[in-house]
C-alpha cells in the first residue's frame, strides 16, 4: 500500500466471530418437523413392521406370563384396520395381501366393541368344525389330543394381574400353593400338552369344570379363526360372549393385528419407577423365547 492511502479496515463477518453459533435463533420450524416425522416413522414401522406388546394377565399361562414384553409381527397375516397402532383406523373387513393364521399361532386380536388388545392362540381355522367336551377340543369330529404332564410351578407373580391378590386360591385352585426348592412360594398347576392337527404342541392348564368347558359344535365362518387362551380357567377367548368381555364366538382375521414372535424380556412387578429397579425384577430366563409352536418346554420354572 502506497504512503498517503487510506486504510480500509477488513469487513468482518459476524458468522465467523467467537460466540456466532450461540447467538442464532433456534429454528423451531424445522426442529418440529424432525420431531414430527420421527413420530411417524415410529408409527409406520409399529403399523407395518413389529410393535412390543406386554402380558397384562394369567389367560396364557403357563406359556406366557405376567409381566413378559413380547414383539408382535404385523405383516404375517396381511395388513388391516387392527394393524394400525392406537386402532386409529375404523373397524372394517378389508385386508391388504391377505394370509390365514395357521393352527397354533398366538396373535393379538381387538374384539368386537372394544378397542383392547387381546392375546389368544388359534385352535380353529375358516370352515372347521369345533366343540368342547369336559374341557376338550373336539375339531372336525375328532378329540385335539391332551397329555397329562407333571404340574408346572409357576410363582405367583407370573399369575397376578392389577386386580388379583391371591391368584392361586383366588381362582379356586386352593391346596396347590407349594414351596420350591429355591425358597419361593409357587402355585403348581394341572397341565396339559395339547396338539394340534398341524403338529403345533404346547401346554395348557384346565383344572376347574366350567361351563366354557362345554360348547356345543359350531363351524367357523369363512375369513374367520377360533381363539383360546391356553389358561382354560381364565381366559375370555372365542368361548366366552362379548357381554362377559369374551371374544363372542370365532372372530374375524380382519379384527387381528399381528401374530407373536418372541419375547424380549419380563419383569416380575417389583420394579418401580426408578431403572436401578428393574435389574433386580428381570426373570433372566424369559428372554428371547420363541412363541411360535413347537414352544420352549422347559416346564417355564424362574
Amino acid at each position: 500500500m502506497s504512503e498517503g492511502e487510506p486504510q480500509v479496515e477488513p469487513r468482518r463477518d459476524p458468522a465467523a466471530e467467537p460466540g456466532a453459533e450461540a447467538e442464532r435463533p433456534i429454528d423451531w420450524v424445522g426442529e418440529i418437523r424432525g420431531l414430527v416425522l420421527m413420530l411417524l416413522a415410529v408409527l409406520a414401522f409399529h403399523s407395518l413392521v413389529a410393535k412390543p406388546f406386554y402380558i397384562p394377565s394369567a389367560s396364557m399361562a403357563p406359556n406366557l406370563w405376567v409381566g413378559d414384553r413380547l414383539v408382535v409381527a404385523k405383516y404375517p397375516y396381511g395388513w388391516n384396520w387392527a394393524s394400525a397402532s392406537f386402532h386409529l383406523l375404523p373397524r372394517a373387513g378389508w385386508r391388504v395381501l391377505p394370509r390365514t393364521p395357521e393352527y397354533g399361532d398366538i396373535v393379538i386380536v381387538v374384539p368386537r366393541g372394544s378397542t383392547s388388545d387381546y392375546i389368544k392362540r388359534v385352535v380353529a381355522l375358516p370352515g372347521d368344525r369345533i366343540a368342547v367336551v369336559n374341557g376338550q377340543i373336539i375339531l372336525n369330529g375328532k378329540p385335539v389330543p391332551q397329555a397329562v404332564e407333571p404340574p408346572v410351578a409357576l410363582p405367583l407373580d407370573a399369575l397376578r394381574s392389577d386386580e388379583d391378590t391371591d391368584p392361586c386360591t383366588g381362582w379356586g385352585y386352593e391346596g396347590l400353593l407349594a414351596r420350591e426348592p429355591s425358597g419361593k412360594v409357587a402355585c403348581e398347576l394341572p397341565t396339559f400338552r395339547e396338539t394340534l392337527p398341524n403338529g403345533a404342541s404346547y401346554r395348557i392348564i384346565d383344572h376347574m369344570d366350567q361351563a366354557y368347558d362345554h360348547m356345543a359344535e359350531i363351524r367357523v365362518p369363512p375369513g374367520h379363526v377360533f381363539l383360546m387362551g391356553d389358561n382354560r380357567d381364565a381366559s375370555a377367548d372365542s368361548r366366552v360372549p362379548l357381554a362377559a368381555r369374551g371374544l363372542g364366538g370365532p372372530v374375524p382375521i380382519s379384527d387381528i393385528g399381528g401374530r407373536a414372535q418372541f419375547t424380549t424380556f419380563s419383569l416380575d412387578g417389583s420394579e418401580s419407577w426408578n431403572p436401578l429397579s428393574w435389574w433386580h425384577s428381570l426373570r433372566g430366563q424369559r428372554a428371547w423365547r420363541k412363541l411360535r409352536p413347537p414352544l420352549d418346554h422347559d416346564g417355564g420354572k424362574s
